[in-house]
């Protein structure tokens, strides 16, 4: 089965414009053409608010200054003094009087050195399922890797109508995906609308905690995280305060290990099919201590054996589910950031895990004698961000990925990764950010006793923007 989601990485030499590049470039600059030419002819106001703040939080690493909020338990705002809808609460204030575009983004630059070796897709990130998994698999230890792909651009769109205040998103990074997997290319975000309580298009899955993610620089971030931006339909029903209740039908879509067998022809012809979306929810509870969040899924996920005229039906299906508890919890300036996560079948929800379905023996049914089985996955999210001044801000954390495989996956399959972090980061002026860390991830097999463990220390600098356009 495919994947449905094509995440990425590079490997050192990227392609100097992409097709994509080019025609997405073409897009912005017709996009920002128009708002200042004729939507929004009044006025361009600089302002030194970052309304991409607690977005950023989720997978760019160390965008907030010591002092603001990171949660959405707090009160966010954009340049103009207005409450941004997040993720997790959408905001419910009065309209404002006026349509306005922010504008925004960062240019960031990540360099460090690998002291071990990974799959050269994925070389400037911390994955464990992409770490060796046997000896050399990716040639000799130590690598330096560079690179300006945690950079962004976006677009908020606030637009007053009589019935409430239309919200819109359109935002861009660097990360290359699918047949761009390493290059520097622009990669689809968010692309994101809301009115009153319905939210349709892509954004943070209902069944995710953006705020999990702590205070780094290190862009994939905690492995056992639930972590995925889909395409939904999302209805919230009751909002107040910082606590609310989501309901979402999310694009489906897993993958599968043919294990052993994968070289069989008869798995060749089998296909997947979902009939139906995944049924995500979430409830959260807020307030100034910080929240808790317990979400739901459930998913069905289907194969059709299309190879006709052999004696073998291998048609089959599971249902995959999953809950996910999580919370921020205030300390002063500080914030605790935890979650624990398990399920079968939802290693598409994961940060970094492998395939939802494992195959498994069935050998007294010689019509099918292999069976598909939802994979048990347990995935583990602790980290504490501290502030030391208004100027220094440093996270440590750990987190766990652990798959509970079958016996017919191969041996070399990906059982357990762990990844942790340490960090010391400096915010010399506002919007401005640059710091250090050290990262560590660890691989291990499933049955042949294979163990990998990959150290790292980076150093980014990131410079904001941002902006606002009025229309009078």
């Amino acid at each position: 089965m495919q994947h449905p989601r094509h995440l990425v990485l590079a490997i050192g030499v990227e392609r100097s414009v992409s097709d994509t590049y080019r025609q997405l470039s073409k897009l912005v600059t017709a996009i920002v053409a128009l708002c200042v030419v004729g939507a929004f002819p009044g006025r361009a106001q600089l302002t030194s608010e970052y309304p991409d703040q607690n977005e950023a939080q989720a997978q760019a690493g160390a965008q907030q200054p010591p002092g603001q909020p990171t949660s959405p338990t707090a009160t966010q705002q954009d340049p103009t003094g207005n409450q941004l809808p997040t993720p997790s609460q959408p905001a419910s204030p009065p309209a404002p009087e006026v349509a306005h575009l922010d504008i925004y983004g960062f240019a960031m630059l990540d360099s460090g050195y690998n002291f071990g070796r990974i799959d050269p897709d994925w070389f400037d990130v911390v994955r464990p399922v992409t770490l060796p998994s046997s000896r050399d698999e990716f040639g000799r230890n130590g690598s330096w890797f560079t690179g300006v792909r945690q950079s962004r651009l976006g677009f908020k769109g606030y637009m007053p109508t009589s019935k409430g205040e239309i919200r819109t998103i359109f935002e861009f990074e660097l990360f290359g995906t699918g047949v761009d997997a390493g290059q520097t290319t622009f990669r689809l975000r968010h692309a994101w609308g809301e009115f009153r309580k319905i939210g349709v298009g892509q954004t943070w899955s209902v069944f995710m905690d953006p705020d999990v993610f702590p205070n780094s620089i290190e862009y994939w971030g905690p492995n056992g995280m639930i972590f995925f931006r889909n395409v939904q339909l999302r209805y919230t029903p009751w909002t107040s305060g910082a606590s609310n209740f989501m309901v979402s039908l999310e694009r489906p879509g897993a993958s599968a290990d043919q294990g052993i067998y994968a070289q069989r022809i008869e798995l060749q012809n089998v296909r997947p099919r979902f009939r139906w979306p995944d049924l995500a929810s979430h409830l959260r509870i807020g307030g100034k201590w910080g929240h808790v969040q317990i979400a739901g899924i459930v998913r069905d996920i289907k194969w059709d054996d299309l190879l006709a005229n052999d004696i073998f039906n291998l048609d089959g299906g599971v249902v995959g589910w999953g809950v996910n508890l999580s919370s921020n919890i205030k300390i002063r300036k500080d914030v605790v950031r935890l979650q624990a996560a398990y399920g079968r079948g939802i290693e598409n929800y994961f940060n970094d895990a492998p395939v939802d379905v494992g195959i498994v023996n069935n050998f007294s049914n010689p019509i099918r004698p292999i069976l598909g089985k939802a994979l048990p996955d347990l995935g583990i999210v602790a980290f504490y961000d501290h502030s030391w001044s208004d100027k220094f801000t440093s996270s440590i954390g750990y987190s766990l990925v652990d798959i509970d495989n079958t016996e017919a996956q191969p041996p070399q399959a990906f059982k357990r990764g762990q990844y942790a972090l340490a960090n010391l980061l400096y915010y010399p002026l506002k919007g401005v950010m640059m710091g250090g860390e050290f990262q560590w991830g660890r691989r291990a097999n499933h049955s042949d006793g294979y163990i990998y463990n990959d150290y790292r220390i980076q150093f980014s600098f990131k410079y904001d923007f941002a902006f606002t356009l009025e229309r009078h």
